[in-house]
């Protein structure tokens, strides 16, 4: 039996009202290049990624997986003199969201480097190739090979190898999720921790809360099944699909870095998030999780002025603190 929505907070839901004319819960693959041309996407060219000169900022190609494309890095540096002591700083490792299907390493990367401008980090974000034209195991090895030359070039660009955190939302998070498994089993670089907001983690689309959103907010079923659908192609939702394209077919989560999960209570993705959490419990991992009440997808970079999404923000950033000794 499906169940009526949980109701958005109201400042949240006011937020909705005003972009819903640029973007719709759900959309097809037909509608995919018009959305990398949406506004969103345009606007990314007028952000201040230097934070008003705090960061130095280069965009430096790298290595990409043996045979594939350079991939492109967004490294973010803080220039103030107060954090030129000649020590190593941490390193946020950024993963961008977007479906999978859209975004780019400036995608989503204020929240990061509003962080790393509170605690003097490095950020570092990566651009990954995108599906449908670029399936898996495309997205995660670029995200792979980027996490490795950020540790093996770590000292060049002011960071701690020993001290780096990946993160991401929606897309971004999933992806991040899957590049803690993928590099604990190859035995790649050791995140200190993994902060997975709105993490999109499920290929199977079918959770009570994927059914109860339909329709609503920013990203609903149909969307999410385009997302996953380009990715995956035919093996969406089968029984082969593997762990490093959607985190949730691990059968095994021992051995992971700490995670901090958030989700909104009214999104399509809060029953695969509380699950996953979960699990990493059941396992003997370390994960804190908070579900925001009345939050949709994306909430706090949609609507950053919200309390809703200034009391997020600022979990985010408590958690990075207390990983980082700060």
């Amino acid at each position: 039996m499906r169940h009526a929505p949980p109701p958005f907070d109201p400042e949240l839901a006011a937020a909705l009202d005003l972009i819903k004319e640029f973007i719709s819960p759900g959309f097809g693959p037909d509608d995919i290049d018009v959305l990398r041309q949406g506004p969103t996407v345009q606007q990314l060219a007028e952000l201040d990624v230097t934070m008003g000169g705090f960061f130095e900022v280069e965009d430096r190609a790298v290595p990409g997986p043996e045979g594939a494309p350079e991939i492109s890095l967004l490294i973010c540096r803080p220039t103030a003199p107060a954090l030129a002591v000649g020590l190593p700083l941490p390193v946020i490792y950024h993963v961008h969201g977007g479906g999978m299907i859209l975004g780019t390493n400036r995608f989503g990367v204020d929240g990061p480097l509003t962080w790393a401008k509170e605690l003097g980090a490095v950020v570092v974000s990566v651009e990954y190739r995108l599906a449908p034209e670029h399936p898996h195991p495309a997205p995660v090895e670029d995200v792979y090979a980027g996490l490795v030359w950020t540790a093996e070039h770590a000292a060049e660009i002011g960071g701690d190898p020993e001290r780096i955190v990946v993160a991401g939302a929606s897309a971004g998070g999933g992806l991040s999720a899957a590049l803690a498994l993928l590099t604990r089993d190859r035995k790649g670089p050791r995140p200190i921790g993994q902060l997975l907001m709105c993490p999109m983690l499920d290929d199977r689309n079918d959770t009570p809360s994927s059914h109860q959103m339909a329709g609503l907010g920013v990203w609903d079923r149909t969307a999410n099944e385009t997302g996953w659908s380009a990715l995956l192609g035919q093996a969406r939702g089968g029984s082969d699909v593997p762990a490093y394209a959607a985190p949730t077919r691990a059968e095994d989560l021992t051995g992971l870095p700490p995670a901090f999960l958030d989700v909104g209570s009214a999104e399509t993705f809060r029953d695969e998030v509380v699950a996953y959490a979960s699990r990493i419990w059941q396992a003997g991992g370390v994960a804190e999780l908070h579900v925001w009440p009345g939050g949709f997808h994306g909430f706090d970079g949609f609507a950053p002025q919200a309390a809703l999404s200034q009391a997020a923000r600022a979990a985010q950033l408590e958690w990075l603190r207390r990983l980082l000794g700060d």
